[in-house]
């Protein structure tokens, strides 16, 4: 069990990210953070542009380490590389599956009760990154973008103080 911090949950009905880059982002109909978000099992976080969406069943959930972001001098809000969960206190790309080992499971619980995440790929970074955190941005996030998970379990999530299990190694 590792204590960890939730600093931020992104939820967004909409990809601000489409187009050119030199064009800018979409912008968001609805404010984007949220201080709670649902999570629903197999289908990812109640509201968010890609909730149930077949095109993206090993990546509903995309979750980064604020940690990567302070490596590369970022002092942005981390809800603009528009990852689903922000959280602060543990090394989150080293879950992600690698060259034929598969992701790890692991849990997350900030109070409401633990929800498991099965973690597949790295969440690599875009040019986007550049356009909304800075020059280089993408290339400093490289290996560091966070990892795409499935929710295993229905549950809630909130910002503030949570704890990170790393259950297995392996997929179920």
């Amino acid at each position: 069990m590792t204590a960890v911090e939730i600093v931020a949950l992104h939820a967004s009905r909409v990809h601000a990210f489409e187009g050119r880059p030199s064009d800018g982002p979409r912008p968001d109909p609805e404010p984007v953070g949220r201080s709670v978000v649902e999570v629903r099992a197999g289908k990812g976080i109640v509201g968010d542009r890609f909730f149930n969406h077949p095109a993206h069943r090993k990546g509903l959930v995309t979750v980064i380490a604020a940690e990567s972001l302070d490596a590369i001098g970022v002092t942005a809000s981390p809800l603009l590389t528009r990852r689903n969960i922000a959280l602060r206190g543990f090394p989150i790309d080293t879950l992600a599956a690698r060259r034929g080992t598969p992701g790890s499971l692991f849990s997350l619980d900030s109070g409401a009760g633990p929800i498991r995440f099965q973690a597949h790929r790295p969440a690599s970074p875009c040019v986007w990154m550049d356009v909304v955190l800075g020059q280089g941005a993408c290339r400093g996030l490289r290996g560091h973008g966070g990892v795409r998970c499935v929710p295993l379990d229905d549950g809630e999530l909130r910002v503030g103080p949570a704890e990170l299990e790393v259950l297995s190694p392996t997929l179920l």
